[in-house]
């Protein structure tokens, strides 16, 4: 008699870097109902709705521009303050979202963690993705404005690698879902680093030049404060390629790269060997 053959077979997971990228392509509509999930119902039973992915980052790129350009008088090297720090609004909230997303995934799930099985790499897949969609709406904007200062009159062109641009949004969901996975497990034990992370996440926002310019830091010799730090390469890289303006270095574009892929293997070592005991810990 030919041997039965199981749809699954459980098995302890051997190796700690393993994706499993075939049983989450089994899993793929269950992916996409996170992502649904993820994108519906943040603004449920809210006044403006999704109108809010719209006016968060525009509120926060005028605040900037009043309190750092206005009144502190702070240069942007001729780009349009507003867009300047539109740039470096839209590109942060992708990375702050992706982090926060997934930074306590282990704790908000842990309730369906208990009683179905599936990958669970897919709840924080499903963060970067929902937050990708946000992501592309608030470029849209970005994209308005930019055509609007195009047309009148200002100095502010793309150059060529703007096609390189989508390995920067690729290192900003890597730089976030490996932070976010090695948080997310850290939080099982310990509860207040979510409020730890939250803190934090402010802080980084300021050495992140967001809204502010790197040449500031050069002027005070505070550059220490942003080379070692990715997400500054990042924004500073976006700049560069949309505004025409910012200050690239071929150790900075390399040193993101790495780091990021880096952080993302490190956040799949701590997440898989984390999720095999969180449910007797958390």
């Amino acid at each position: 008699m030919e041997k039965e053959k199981w749809l699954f077979e459980i098995t302890p997971k051997n190796n700690l870097f393993d994706l499993n990228l075939k049983e989450v392509w089994q899993y793929r509509d269950l992916l996409m109902l996170f992502v649904k999930r993820d994108v519906v119902t943040v603004y449920k039973q809210t006044i403006l709705g999704p109108l809010w992915y719209l006016i968060q980052p525009l509120f926060t790129s005028i605040v900037f521009t009043l309190v750092f350009n206005t009144i502190a008088n702070i240069s942007t090297g001729g780009i349009p303050p507003f867009l300047f720090n539109l740039a470096g609004v839209t590109s942060w909230n992708y990375f702050k979202e992706c982090l926060t997303g997934t930074s306590d995934t282990f704790k908000k799930n842990q309730a369906i963690f208990g009683k179905v099985y599936f990958p669970r790499i897919i709840m924080p897949m499903s963060v970067v993705v929902s937050n990708l969609l946000k992501f592309g709406i608030q470029f849209g904007i970005f994209v308005v404005f930019y055509v609007y200062y195009v047309f009148d009159g200002s100095l502010i062109r793309p150059n060529i690698y703007f096609l390189t641009y989508p390995i920067v949004i690729l290192c900003m969901a890597l730089l976030g879902l490996g932070l976010g996975m090695i948080i997310s497990s850290m939080v099982t034990k310990y509860r207040d680093l979510t409020f730890l992370v939250s803190f934090g996440v402010q802080l980084l926002m300021y050495v992140s030049l967001v809204s502010l310019p790197y040449s500031l830091f050069q002027e005070n010799d505070l550059t220490w404060a942003v080379d070692y730090n990715p997400v500054a390469h990042i924004i500073e890289y976006t700049r560069f390629v949309m505004l025409g303006e910012g200050t690239v270095s071929q150790f900075g574009i390399i040193y993101t790269l790495i780091t990021s892929v880096v952080l993302f293997l490190v956040g799949i070592l701590v997440f898989n060997k984390t999720e095999k005991s969180f449910i007797d810990t958390i």
